[in-house]
């Protein structure tokens, strides 16, 4: 690990705050006004983060440093630099700094994926640290830091829900800095590999990823990638218009998890729809069971998935947890379910036909007869 003096890179103000503006998933085009005040609170913060000069003014800058997630990037060396995460306290936005033993700042950066979740605002889930780890991802010889966060949305459809951010800082090759490529930010999290340090290591250092389960087209492209299909749960049905198609339900392994999809292909071995049903788990512990059978009593086939998951606790303990999905059958696919699951948590003890019973009793049925 270089020891020389590290380059702050972050950049311009008002750059950043134009990326915030245009990349807003609001359902009305800010104003004017609006886009003016998210700049002026932005160059405010800006201001605030750049004007902190050592250590022992970062609480000062009006950020909460995460006392148990500071660490050396070298642990075997007493002099090594630290990295030291805080939390701004007004907007819940994650800034790192890399400092030295005396406490200067070297180094320091907010442009982190988890500060964007909430596009076109400053103010960011409710944050925690999930995982650091040191590695040199890119093979040349420096560290490289792996950094994911916990976030859970304090408002909207998804609130209240906890879900993973990862990120990768790069040391530069002159080893005064560290750089973010949002290409590998983008997949490591567009495409679920955002689990656990060893699954972005597994992506970014060995190249394993998980892309091909979104977008392969056909069965045999999936298998040529080591898609494990589980046969016992593999066969064909009828799917009204949208004909007989097979219910095929799999994992692929990265790194020590198991990711759990289902796809419904037709008889060519041409995707006809993907299905994610383990969400935000970690890893598929079991599969319980994989029912097609009308749940909205509307005579189309709905698709009920049970099977327990593995998850990293707060406390770093594995959990295993049951859980199940419905996909509702509609004229162009399969939609996810968005009001049985608020409603209803499963045990280990719950079975599919239990399961079928309580849906079918949320849209009124009186019997679990086909």
């Amino acid at each position: 690990m270089s020891r020389g003096r590290f380059r702050t890179t972050l950049a311009l103000p008002v750059m950043l705050a134009c990326c915030l503006l245009l990349s807003g998933t609001v359902q009305a085009a800010p104003t004017e006004a609006e886009d003016g005040a998210v700049l002026a609170e932005y160059e405010a913060y800006y201001d605030r983060l750049m004007s902190i000069e050592d250590r022992s003014g970062i609480a000062d800058g009006g950020f909460r440093v995460v006392e148990d997630q500071i660490f050396a990037l070298d642990p075997d060396d007493e002099n090594s630099i630290l990295m030291v995460p805080a939390f701004d306290e007004q907007y819940n936005r994650l800034a790192v700094f890399v400092v030295d033993v005396e406490g200067q700042i070297l180094y320091r950066t907010e442009q982190l994926e988890t500060n964007y979740c909430v596009k076109g605002r400053m103010r960011q889930p409710i944050q925690s640290i999930a995982a650091v780890s040191f590695q040199d991802l890119n093979r040349d010889g420096r560290i490289d830091i792996i950094l994911i966060t916990s976030c859970v949305n304090e408002s909207g459809r998804y609130a209240g829900k906890t879900y993973k951010v990862g990120d990768v800082l790069f040391q530069n090759r002159a080893g005064d800095g560290f750089y973010r490529d949002y290409r590998i930010s983008d997949k490591i999290n567009r495409f679920g590999m955002n689990k656990s340090a060893e699954t972005i290591a597994a992506f970014v250092r060995d190249g394993n990823s998980t892309e091909f389960l979104y977008t392969a087209s056909t069965l045999r492209e999936l298998q040529r990638n080591n898609f494990r299909i589980i046969p016992e749960q593999c066969y064909f049905r009828t799917f009204g218009k949208l004909g007989r198609l097979q219910v095929t339900p799999g994992t692929y392994r990265i790194a020590d998890y198991d990711v759990f999809m289902i796809y419904l292909v037709n008889e060519q071995g041409d995707i006809v729809s993907i299905l994610q049903p383990m969400g935000e788990y970690d890893n598929l512990y079991a599969l319980k069971g994989v029912t097609c059978r009308d749940i909205d009593g509307d005579g189309l086939k709905d698709i009920v998935i049970l099977a327990r998951y593995s998850y990293e606790g707060e406390s770093g303990i594995l959990l295993i947890e049951s859980d199940y999905r419905i996909y509702y059958q509609r004229t162009g696919g399969f939609v996810p379910d968005t009001e049985i699951g608020d409603t209803y948590r499963c045990s280990d003890e719950d079975t599919m036909e239990i399961l079928v019973e309580k849906a079918r009793a949320y849209w009124g049925w009186q019997s679990t007869n086909d």
